[in-house]
């Protein structure tokens, strides 16, 4: 049976910022081959699997992105995500995180599914962005 994380139920996800500590955070931009929302950026998540921990999810997430290891990391707050992918309805629980990373140790972990990545401040992201992303920086903007 095929699992429908966020179709068939409510699906769970870590959300992480990664910056340098300077001010800058870095973001993808999801490729072709990307599951959803195509030539947008984004600033990085993954689905929670069953028994794996929150932050073990975070690790995993970030090296498998990021090729690059945490620092330390923040609790920004949770977010109901309702949204629309190809006209189904879909219903993800985002953990949001604030992560410290070494910039210098970073690559593109998945060139399948980001076409590039970079750094960028968070007043000049680049555009077009991922449909939920500026509503978790307009929320989290006073701990970003």
């Amino acid at each position: 049976m095929k699992r429908e994380k966020g179709i068939k139920h409510i699906g769970n996800s870590v959300i992480f910022f990664c910056h340098d500590g300077e001010g800058n955070y870095l973001m993808n931009k999801r490729a072709n081959n990307a599951r959803d929302e195509k030539g947008t950026w984004d600033c990085g998540g993954g689905g929670i699997e069953i028994h794996d921990t929150v932050l073990e999810t975070l690790k995993k997430e970030i090296r498998e992105e990021y090729s690059t290891d945490i620092i330390s990391h923040e609790f920004l707050g949770y977010r109901d995500v309702h949204r629309e992918n190809n006209g189904i309805k879909t219903h993800w629980i985002a953990l949001d995180f604030k992560v410290l990373i070494d910039k210098s140790k970073v690559k593109n972990g998945e060139p399948h599914k980001f076409e590039k990545i970079g750094w960028f401040k968070i007043n000049n992201f680049p555009t077009p962005l991922h449909s939920q992303l500026q509503y978790a920086i307009d929320k989290y903007k006073n701990k970003l």
